[in-house]
């Protein structure tokens, strides 16, 4: 049997990858059009969600109510061929309630009696996790272990979760009276903290336009299924990029650490959740590799909830994306 000589495999696999960085470019492009259909502006909000889905991360969105988070992740969902369930965090939530429980059944035919786990509304590809600092530190814990292993145990038994599956998270930034925030530990677990801010004039003329007349919603379009959504993500990892852009951001990361104006800096996973954000910049921008400015692009998202000022900077009006933005420029 002949074999293929290294050099032929090589080719193929270079040719296999462009020919993915052209159909994903494709696929984006017909994302972003889906998408547009249904939100009204908010384009960096909604790049950022999706290279968090192609990173295959979580995302944490901090915004008032009536941006139409909701809405936007619905219809990220559909244009995915995506399940998606929406969890309301309240005080009362209990973890089984997010998770799962398990009941007793009886078998009419024998009188035989066993448990059976009835999946909670985790068991989806894309969870929205709404206002998530409403409810006690033991529901918030039971989502973000679900998060981190992707599987739930109950009654000593794994239950793995759907893939892909991301979790999307709100915060309300005001009116936090009866509210438990996360602590820095756990919003570590995020790969992006994304900050919804209110529409442009225009763009807010456009929505009330748009929603208040007889025209009915636009119909959203599968543009990408989820087979081909992991297909991507796996692509998103073997992304080049170069030793000198790798190390450079790793001692970005380390430099806020070192940082005086920060208290306590980003952790490891920032280092690989910043690399890994980079390369799925660059390649649904359909480069080849990672450059610098994907770096940079990316680093506020990925750093702006793993660093926490000192009182200095807080009492001087100094932000985390302050802080972060002048690590750039000295990195």
């Amino acid at each position: 049997m002949d074999q293929q000589h290294p050099h032929e495999k090589n080719t193929d696999a270079a040719h296999e990858g462009e020919q993915m960085l052209a159909e994903v470019r494709e696929h984006y492009g017909a994302l972003r059009t889906e998408i547009a259909k249904v939100i009204v502006g908010q384009d960096e909000v909604v790049d950022q969600i999706l290279l968090a889905i192609f990173s295959r991360g979580h995302a944490m969105l901090v915004g008032v109510p009536g941006l139409a988070k909701t809405l936007l992740i619905s219809t990220i969902a559909r244009a995915m061929d995506l399940d998606f369930s929406r969890i309301q965090f309240t005080p009362d939530l209990m973890p089984s309630d997010i998770t799962g429980t398990e009941v007793i059944e009886e078998d009419k035919a024998t009188g035989a009696r066993e448990l059976r786990f009835v999946k909670g509304p985790i068991f989806s590809n894309v969870i929205l996790a709404d206002e998530i600092n409403r409810t006690p530190p033991k529901t918030q814990a039971a989502l973000l272990e679900a998060m981190q292993e992707r599987q739930v145990t109950a009654g000593g038994v794994r239950h793995g979760l759907p893939s892909p599956f991301f979790v999307l998270a709100t915060q309300n930034p005001i009116d936090q009276g009866g509210t438990y925030p996360l602590p820095e530990a756990q919003t570590d677990r995020f790969l992006m903290k994304i900050v919804v801010d209110y529409p442009t004039e225009d763009e807010e003329f456009e929505i009330v336009n748009r929603y208040t007349g007889e025209v009915e919603a636009p119909d959203v379009e599968r543009v990408l299924g989820r087979e081909e959504l992991q297909r991507a993500q796996e692509y998103v990892r073997q992304t080049p990029i170069a030793d000198d852009i790798r190390d450079r951001t790793v001692r970005l990361v380390r430099s806020t650490r070192e940082a005086e104006m920060v208290e306590y800096g980003a952790s490891p996973r920032a280092s690989m959740g910043l690399v890994l954000a980079a390369k799925a910049s660059a390649f649904l921008a359909g480069r080849s590799h990672v450059s610098w400015e994907d770096v940079v692009d990316m680093a506020p998202p990925i750093l702006r909830h793993r660093i926490l000022l000192d009182f200095r900077a807080e009492r001087e009006g100094t932000t985390p994306d302050d802080a972060v933005r002048q690590l750039v420029d000295e990195a």
